[in-house]
């Protein structure tokens, strides 16, 4: 009975060890599967991403030019510098600026194109998205000479427009002004990303099912109630997303549209820590100082995203 019990028992062994390695290459085959587009990923992250941080803090430590091949360590020198300078606050102070300014009118404009788009039935709503959406299009640098010439004292079409209800011609120098010039560089960062945050909530309004809003107008609720009680909280995530990557792209990205057009001025009014680390780093040659700048938005960049996501926290409301 033994010799005819054993070759069912092997053949059994077999069978459980052949289903054990058909698992353990199918494991392996998937973990090689996501291995394949993590490790690239994450070497791309780390050559373009850790290494020029890593590397900008380095230079931090130092006095140098950046042309000359001494570099002198100074510790946290360059910081204490930083932070002695007034235009570096003034920088921070216009940054947050642009930053809230940016928020308000690119939110409360993209969200009010975005409902009259998709809740009123406008025959040309197609046309009006695409209109909405070409400054998106267009190049920041081009975006900087348009406004320049829009704001130019001379030639310029806001002075030609009020020139039609005044007796004289208006020759307003709107970008001279040390303290109001910095406003003037709000129309043109809030005109720049209407279109491209209004078709994001454009999408996340269309996803929402049209029965609730039948539900609405059944019980009487008006076009507001049905705004403030149906719309936001269904597109809330989306506004969140939208609020946060304002705030990282003015951070990081204001520095272009504030170069083309005043390059800081008029008397470093108008600076913003990105154009003000261009002229230390690039123009006086001060390029550890400019370093020390880079980390100072690295550091300001991840604090208020943490920040913004603890007061933009709201309770998450799922379609059903």
């Amino acid at each position: 009975m033994d010799g005819r019990v054993r070759p069912v028992v092997l053949r059994e062994f077999y069978r459980k060890g052949g289903r054990v390695m058909e698992a353990g290459s199918a494991k392996w085959q998937r973990n090689l599967f996501i291995a394949s587009f993590i490790i690239p990923t994450f070497v791309f992250f780390c050559v373009f991403t850790i290494y020029p941080v890593a590397k900008g803090l380095y230079y931090s430590m130092f006095d140098w030019s950046g042309m000359s091949q001494t570099k002198d360590f100074i510790g946290f020198g360059n910081f204490k510098e930083m932070f002695r300078d007034p235009i570096v606050w003034r920088a921070i102070g216009n940054d947050y600026f642009l930053v809230v300014g940016k928020i308000v009118g690119i939110m409360v404009l993209a969200t009010f194109f975005a409902v009259a788009l998709t809740r009123f039935n406008f025959k040309m709503a197609g046309f009006f998205r695409s209109i909405f959406f070409i400054p998106n299009v267009i190049s920041v640098v081009v975006i900087g000479v348009l406004w320049n010439f829009i704001y130019n004292p001379q030639i310029g079409f806001l002075n030609a427009f009020l020139s039609l209800f005044t007796d004289e011609k208006v020759s307003i120098t709107w970008l001279g002004f040390t303290n109001h010039t910095i406003w003037m560089l709000l129309p043109p960062a809030i005109w720049a990303g209407i279109g491209f945050y209004m078709i994001l909530l454009i999408a996340a309004i269309q996803n929402i099912p049209a029965s609730y809003y039948e539900a609405a107008d059944l019980e009487g609720a008006g076009q507001w109630t049905q705004f403030r009680r149906i719309t936001v909280p269904l597109i809330w995530e989306q506004m969140k997303v939208s609020i946060l990557n304002i705030m990282m792209t003015t951070l990081n990205g204001s520095f272009v549209i504030v170069w083309i057009m005043t390059e800081g001025g008029p008397d470093n009014s108008t600076q913003v820590m990105g154009s003000y680390l261009y002229q230390m780093a690039f123009r006086q040659y001060h390029f550890g100082f400019g370093a020390a700048i880079g980390v100072l938005i690295l550091v300001l960049s991840l604090i208020t995203t943490v920040v913004l996501q603890r007061l933009l926290r709201h309770e998450t409301v799922e379609l059903s």
